[in-house]
């Protein structure tokens, strides 16, 4: 279900100025390298070019991870960080930044600086479950991320439990906050638009709301079964931020970002012994080899749509 706001939010991209010589609209991604392929640059590259887009992608370091778990992250410098960027950026029109794992408030600074440099170009940054990681690194990330990237944020996703833990850690209201009330708190760091994911409705569906202070823009909702999926959100914020750059408005690219990551989703597979991948190249199946409904692996978003489950063990 979509409710689209009579006011439809647009983004002023460069994408609508680019000559048609330019080819595929192109994005900036800040992320990291993920071995295990379920998120990180690997699932930027393939969720944008499966939508029409071509990924620019920017290493910001490398996970330690299999399909079950994060075990450690080993950072770049942010010098190295600043000019992989720079570089490609002078080189090739950049319609979008998106933002995905950046892991030293460094790095953060170098890409809030860039994006000032690049005044009008849409930043879509997510916010990923950090839990696996150690509390003061914790810390030290999400206050620089608050300081010097929400200002410079467009769009700002992440699953509900995670925006509200870091947005609302002193609500105290007798209800959990709304996504209203966490875009609201976003906006006061300077965001416009929040999408909020992975809110539990009743009859067993949940929930992605896309939202302002002011109002409910769109939403989607989808049934909820029961699987784990590790890379689900990278793939919705890849996409979101790839539609955007082809020129669609916000309501429409989220529209679409949730039904491409739901296709993904249900065609997902289980390469190891962790968690589902989403397949991003699902289109790509020979004809008749799609999974059939009755066949395939219930792999449907459930209670950990975009994100796995809060644990507080320490790595």
């Amino acid at each position: 279900m979509t409710d689209h706001n009579p006011d439809t939010p647009t983004l002023d991209t460069d994408a609508a100025d680019a000559e048609e010589s330019a080819g595929l609209a192109c994005i900036l991604s800040f992320n990291a390298n993920d071995p295990s392929g379920a998120g990180g640059l690997t699932c930027d590259a393939t969720a944008m070019a499966s939508v029409g887009a071509h990924c620019l992608p920017v290493c910001t370091g490398a996970y330690v991870r299999d399909t079950s778990s994060i075990t450690d992250f080993y950072p770049l410098d942010e010098e190295a960080v600043d000019d992989q960027a720079r570089t490609v950026a002078e080189d090739m029109p950049v319609q979008v930044i998106k933002v995905g794992f950046v892991g030293t408030p460094e790095s953060l600074a170098i890409i809030a600086e860039l994006a000032d440099d690049y005044d009008g170009v849409p930043v879509v940054a997510y916010m990923p479950n950090l839990s696996w990681w150690e509390d003061h690194k914790i810390d030290a990330y999400l206050d620089a991320f608050r300081e010097l990237l929400l200002p410079q944020t467009s769009v700002l996703v992440g699953h509900h439990s995670t925006l509200r833990r870091w947005l609302l850690p002193d609500w105290s209201g007798e209800r959990n906050p709304g996504p209203r009330d966490i875009a609201k708190a976003a906006s006061e760091l300077g965001v416009p638009y929040t999408l909020v994911t992975g809110l539990p409705l009743p009859e067993q569906h949940i929930d992605n709301v896309l939202a302002s202070p002011e109002t409910v823009i769109s939403h989607e909702k989808f049934e909820h079964i029961e699987a784990v999926f590790a890379g689900a959100g990278d793939t919705l914020t890849a996409a979101l931020a790839a539609l955007l750059a082809t020129g669609m408005d916000l309501p429409e690219a989220t529209n679409e970002a949730l039904h491409y990551l739901d296709r993904c989703l249900d065609e997902g597979f289980r390469p190891g012994m962790g968690q589902v991948i989403p397949d991003r190249l699902f289109w790509a199946l020979p004809e008749g080899e799609e999974t059939d409904e009755e066949e395939g692996p219930d792999v449907h978003p459930g209670a950990d749509y975009f994100e796995v489950p809060f644990n507080e063990t320490k790595h």
